[in-house]
């Protein structure tokens, strides 16, 4: 039996095998020689003092000790009968894409429908709109392919690691192209760059063992007979216009259409079916140099080859609401993330490398119904609606394209324009803007007092030579779709399920991957008992 050992190596031992059976022989009072072979568990990179080192956790056998590896989550997997039942996956992000496993690994037929295009295709839309400011409203950063998430960080950390086999899913995004070492550290990413091929390979999967993935098949209507959901409706999407309307039925739908389908809220209320208001968070994207970033957080004025471009996470409290920053991107760019033509919407996205001088982050604060008074007449939309009100302001602001308004962080501060602006990844460009009197006034005052106290938390934060970015808005969704806490059915509606962020039952790539396993896992409980 392995026995388990913690050990700290320097940045430039990490992945020195030598370095690490040497430390691991130390720590367990034997010689190099009486250990057979080693496993790292968990690693993390310690920097709270003078010398950031990485503490791992690891297996250590001895020579007579025989490792067994876990066995592939694909070796598992048969081709599911063409009479197996079939479910309709409304979204191919992680939600819709790892409930289409799940389903395939019980026996039962994905077949998964979304209204954008193929990791490969949806990239000439990015570059329309990162170069022309043309918004395709079904092929984006947040429509398409592997969801929102494709684009992005590929952050792969969560604290919802209850409700679901976290460890599954990423051992599954490994064994389609993930590197390995997701499996160990403490916050695994893959990066935008690695992540295309990656839900590219998952597809194939899906398709090998008998699922379908369907592109360009926006879903228009839902099928309901006797409180039953049967199927979709949906209208085909090409580059040259609207192509033909075809009905999909199957034995269960799920909806996994992410956080800024509002069409499919609409839908479902006219529809008849119950939605709830959802608490959110609205804010700005804040950038810094990322060489600053560096310097605080290792304590040193240059990072150096050994170590990964740091990070922050801050958080306080203003006016009883939380004030917080929200997927920070370490090496990172800001891009546009609007789904529709007339609003300005910012993500945040880095590559694997994480190599850009660029850090940036979302600075947010919580939006809840006592903030939105004036919003309610919108009924179960006012959360939406401000969220969408917010960021036509921020467009018309502008000159008609994707140029973003801005201000110097010290700026934004103080409530006054500032002369210029620095450099910033942002594509389209920006422009000086007020700000504080662009966002609505309760966000521009915690956001205000906020920053300040991040200045008081993080030395040299608050600087002229970072940059605030309007507007950071699809922190998650706006409205909850309700499901039945046991069953995981719409309470209106058997058979259908809400699933993953769209729905509000996620909150990033993994817990949103997880609540897809979850769910297919329900419904192969009530299609096969």
């Amino acid at each position: 039996m392995a026995t388990l050992t913690e050990i700290a190596l320097l940045p430039q031992e990490r992945y020195d095998p030598e370095r690490l059976r040497q430390k691991a022989a130390e720590a367990l009072g034997i010689s190099p020689a009486q250990i057979g072979h080693l496993e790292v568990l968990k690693a993390s990179l310690d920097a709270r003092g003078r010398e950031p080192v990485y503490r791992l956790r690891i297996a250590v056998y001895a020579p007579d000790e025989v490792f067994v590896p876990e066995p592939a989550v694909l070796s598992g997997f048969r081709p599911v009968s063409e009479h197996a039942p079939r479910v309709l996956i409304v979204g191919a992000g992680p939600a819709g894409y790892f409930a289409a496993l799940e389903l395939l690994e019980r026996g039962l037929r994905p077949i998964v429908l979304d209204r954008g295009k193929d990791a490969r295709a949806r990239r000439r839309d990015l570059r329309a709109i990162q170069q022309l400011g043309v918004v395709n409203p079904h092929s984006n950063y947040c429509f398409g392919e592997g969801g929102a998430g494709t684009y992005s960080d590929g952050k792969l950390y969560t604290r919802s690691v209850k409700r679901g086999d976290w460890r599954k899913v990423l051992r599954l995004l490994v064994e389609h192209g993930a590197k390995s070492d997701i499996l160990v550290e403490a916050h695994p990413h893959i990066g935008s760059n690695k992540l295309p091929g990656v839900v590219q390979n998952l597809r194939a999967t899906i398709e090998q063992y008998g699922g379908e993935v369907h592109f360009g098949q926006w879903m228009t209507d839902l099928l309901l007979r006797d409180g039953r959901a049967v199927g979709v409706v949906t209208q085909e999407i090409t580059d040259v216009g609207p192509g033909p309307v075809r009905e999909w039925l199957a034995d269960a739908v799920v909806l996994a259409t992410g956080h800024s389908a509002r069409d499919v809220y609409r839908l479902l209320h006219a529809r008849g079916l119950r939605l709830e208001a959802k608490p959110f968070a609205l804010g700005v994207r804040v950038e810094h140099r990322q060489a600053l970033v560096d310097a605080v957080q290792y304590h040193r004025p240059e990072r150096g080859e050994h170590l990964p471009a740091a990070s922050y996470s801050l958080t306080c409290q203003v006016r009883e609401r939380g004030v917080f920053s929200f997927c920070m991107c370490p090496g990172g760019l800001i891009v546009p993330a609007a789904t529709a033509p007339g609003e300005i919407v910012t993500n945040g996205m880095s590559m694997s490398r994480r190599d850009s001088p660029f850090a940036n982050s979302g600075v947010v604060t919580a939006i809840e119904a006592a903030d939105l008074k004036p919003w309610q007449r919108h009924g179960v939309f006012a959360h939406m609606a401000f969220q969408a009100e917010v960021e036509q302001r921020m467009f018309n602001a502008g000159d008609g394209s994707q140029r973003a308004p801005a201000l110097r962080l010290t700026d934004f501060v103080a409530g006054r324009l500032s002369a210029d602006l620095p450099a910033s990844s942002y594509i389209p460009g920006l422009f000086v803007a007020p700000l504080y009197e662009l966002l609505p006034p309760f966000v521009y005052q915690r956001l205000r007092e906020g920053l300040k106290q991040f200045g008081r938390l993080f030395r040299g934060y608050l600087t002229a030579e970072a940059v605030v970015v309007a507007t950071e808005s699809r922190t998650s969704a706006p409205i909850r779709i309700p499901r039945d806490a046991h069953t995981l059915m719409h309470p209106d509606a058997a058979f259908l399920y809400p699933c993953g962020e769209g729905a509000g039952y996620a909150g990033g790539i993994l817990s949103a991957a997880m609540d897809g396993q979850r769910v297919a896992q329900a419904i192969a409980a009530a299609l096969k008992g």
